[in-house]
């Protein structure tokens, strides 16, 4: 069974994060590490991105479900 790798890109669409911020929670080992897809290319495997996103403390404007 092979796992789906995401890219910078497709990474920072489905958290919301920027660049700087995934790369800090990940050293804070908070973010899944990245691996090595290249000699000069990362990504993440999209299941534990998606087990991230999933369990993600919620902000409290989604605890309360006010609106922006």
């Amino acid at each position: 069974m092979s796992r789906r790798v995401l890219r910078l890109k497709d990474v920072k669409e489905a958290t919301g994060l920027s660049r700087s911020s995934i790369y800090a929670l990940q050293q804070r080992g908070i973010f899944p590490q990245s691996i090595r897809v290249g000699r000069k290319a990362t990504g993440w495997y999209e299941d534990e991105v998606q087990n991230y996103i999933e369990t993600r403390p919620r902000t409290g404007r989604e605890r309360t479900g006010e609106r922006r």
